[in-house]
């Protein structure tokens, strides 16, 4: 009962937390109670969150009419699992290798995978949009999915993590009998869920937000993402109805607040373990 007791410097870390939390999620309670105003309501000087005429059917029902809704969350389903597949399995035999394999190259691949973190898309998007175009692969999936194939940042995350596992469980998989493929589907991705989920979200989150590509390699409104139709959106409705544009705010980022408490526990339990073993 004495570790449960609120002592004062118990009360003071729960101030901070609870305040740091109101920080993190003072935009998302405004754009809750901005989608549920009519227009006149939000231009006041009482700045009140609690809607004085409830709106969110007039601006939820703007939100799924005035762009197609169905289509971007779909987008934005397709390239967020394409890219998050194609990540995994390349990203996972290539930190193995580097763990757990012994090879000149190791350390060559080790260092061009840190120089890899520091390269921005910007760096490359010019050339990039060069190559697609030249190839006609503009407004297509290809052009969404291809330039991030490959994560610098999933190889290193999954190399902390796979550094940390016992040799013995993949030297008993070898007297086994069991290829360096069986090993990497038979005991390194079962153990390596955690590390899986924290990277997916990290994924997920990062693409589904992505404005910078779309923008830049999609004009076709059939293959918009979530982000790049809020751009639409805005333009269908000039621009100054901000509580249907909050409607369409929520709609589009509802699905990753739902996926992120749905993995929490993962997702946590794979920073700790990738942060503590490494």
């Amino acid at each position: 009962m004495t570790s449960l007791s609120l002592t004062p410097g118990r009360l003071i870390r729960l101030s901070i937390l609870g305040f740091g939390a109101l920080v993190f999620l003072a935009p998302y309670i405004f754009m809750v109670s901005t989608a549920g105003k009519a227009q006149s309501d939000i231009f006041t000087s009482s700045l009140s969150l609690v809607p004085q005429q409830w709106f969110y059917v007039q601006n939820f029902a703007k939100a799924l009419s005035r762009v197609s809704m169905g289509t971007l969350l779909m987008n934005g389903v397709i390239v967020c699992a394409l890219i998050l597949v194609i990540q995994v399995v390349i990203a996972i035999p290539c930190a193995y290798a580097m763990a757990k394999l012994k090879f000149r190259a190791a350390r060559a691949m080790m260092v061009l995978v840190m120089l890899g973190l520091l390269v921005p898309i910007h760096a490359t998007a010019l050339p990039l949009y060069v190559a697609f175009d030249r190839v006609g692969a503009l407004n297509s999936y290809v052009a969404l999915v291809a330039p991030f194939t490959i994560s610098v940042f999933g190889i290193f995350l999954f190399l902390q993590f796979f550094r940390a596992m016992p040799d013995d469980l993949i030297h008993a998989a070898r007297l086994d009998g069991m290829s360096e493929p069986g090993i990497i589907a038979r005991v390194i991705v079962p153990n390596a869920w955690p590390a899986i989920t924290a990277f997916s979200i990290f994924s997920v989150v990062a693409h589904w937000n992505d404005l910078y590509w779309p923008l830049i390699v999609v004009a076709n409104q059939a293959y918009a993402t979530p982000p790049l139709g809020l751009l639409y959106f805005r333009a269908a409705e000039a621009g100054d109805d901000y509580g249907a544009l909050m409607a369409a705010t929520l709609i589009i980022t509802f699905p990753l607040v739902a996926a992120f408490l749905f993995a929490q526990k993962r997702f946590v339990e794979g920073i700790t373990m990738t942060g503590l073993k490494g």
